[in-house]
């Protein structure tokens, strides 16, 4: 599996010349799911749902109980997207040591819905700008409920992420991360 790069919001060659692109994954793929984070493909089913047909990936979280049906035809649309691999894991541990370089606003509530476009968007760079973000705050302002929520919600999904890649223990991420 090639490895994820940045860029996840420029558009593919194909997707540009109007052919469909559709991310095929296999059952026992590891795949991340946005505000989730990592999960197994159990299964794909064909399924009946408000009176259509159609192909669905059945997911299995790892640091949950929750499952999730995706459509095929819409995972990409909606984040669903492979882990990284290992060698990405160090450019994130990189990437969050370097100082955090902040342009959020000021106002609380649209902090927030900047936060959460990163973290719907599903690019493990702007889940760690997330965390940069926030958890500067914290040492200068403290954190409102809301935003601490946040922190904790980020953190759960880069670090099952990151542990998914690596091959090392959650809990070893999570005090790497912080």
């Amino acid at each position: 599996m090639e490895g994820y790069t940045h860029f996840s919001d420029r558009p593919s060659e194909a997707h540009m010349n109007g052919e469909q692109e559709e991310k095929v994954f296999d059952v026992g793929d590891s795949v991340f799911y946005p505000m989730h984070g990592v999960g197994i493909v159990e299964s794909v089913e064909e399924k009946d749902m408000l009176g259509e047909r159609a192909k669905y990936y059945i997911l299995r979280f790892i640091t949950s109980k929750l499952t999730a049906m995706v459509p095929v035809a819409s995972a990409d649309s909606v984040g669903l997207r492979p882990v990284i691999d290992s060698s990405e894991c160090e450019k994130i541990f990189e990437y969050l040591d370097a100082a955090a370089v902040c342009a959020e606003s000021e106002n609380w509530n649209q902090r927030y819905r900047d936060n959460l476009a990163k973290l719907k968007g599903g690019d493990i760079y702007d889940v760690a700008d997330v965390i940069k973000c926030l958890k500067r705050r914290d040492s200068l302002k403290g954190l409102s409920a809301g935003d601490r929520k946040m922190l904790i919600t980020a953190r759960q999904v880069l670090s099952a992420e990151l542990s998914a890649a690596s091959g090392r223990d959650i809990d070893e991420i999570r005090d790497i991360i912080g």
